[in-house]
């Protein structure tokens, strides 16, 4: 099993150095690239120093877009998965070797990490319910039990055919749907890792409101394909 690690950051200079060195330990992963997504606090420097190759965009354009760029990077011999991954996972990114495993076993093509609940954290399982909900009625009934996860790994067949990456917050659920609509098998995954809660505070709730508006015009983007 050869894969790449994509790991779009905005302004994770704290984490990014722990997450890229766990990743870059990983015997399956031959090259990590993360995608600095205009950030303002020295990411780039840090994510070089510990081992990624780095594309630095001068705008913050959001997740998809960033994406978008790592994988517009790859050139031949391509990959036989894609490691998908935040950059604030710090020295729990090791576990991506758990998202792995199902792929290079030949048991799925998308696998989902599922994470433990960080202390502090806690929304009211309204951007969670809009994904899984679309997730389940696109998705032939899919109930998945994390939509938003961002730790995913896909094989390279898989991934070209879900591509390409939706905007912003909604990149997970559109990955998951286009997957499912074309047969691939998605399987959800425990994994120890642990990344920044985001709580019940101000940043918290402004959060989850882009979040909302990314994950709602993705599920209409979507609707408006099947009509």
């Amino acid at each position: 099993m050869k894969a790449i690690a994509l790991i779009p950051a905005y302004n994770e200079a704290d984490l990014v150095g722990a997450t890229v060195e766990a990743v870059c330990a990983l015997s399956d992963v031959e090259k990590v690239v993360l995608i600095d997504d205009g950030s303002t606090d020295g990411t780039d420097k840090v994510g070089r120093r510990a081992g990624a190759c780095v594309l630095r965009l001068e705008r913050n354009g959001g997740k998809g877009a960033a994406l978008a760029h790592g994988i517009a990077s790859l050139e031949a011999p391509w990959p036989d998965a894609v490691l998908l991954l935040d950059a604030d996972l710090g020295a729990s990114a090791r576990e991506a070797k758990t998202l792995l495993a199902p792929i290079a076993a030949g048991l799925a093509d998308m696998t989902v990490g599922v994470l433990p609940k960080p202390p502090g954290s806690g929304g009211f399982g309204v951007v969670v319910n809009l994904a899984r909900g679309a997730i389940r009625e696109w998705g032939g009934g899919y109930d998945a039990q994390a939509p938003l996860s961002g730790q995913r790994a896909l094989s390279w067949e898989c991934l070209q055919a879900v591509l390409p990456f939706a905007e912003g917050y909604g990149v997970e659920v559109a990955l998951t749907i286009r997957a499912l609509k074309q047969h691939y098998r998605v399987l959800e995954v425990m994994v120890d890792m642990r990344h920044r809660a985001t709580g019940r505070d101000l940043p918290g709730f402004l959060h989850r409101a882009r979040q909302y508006l990314d994950v709602r015009r993705t599920i209409k983007a979507l609707a408006q394909k099947e009509t």
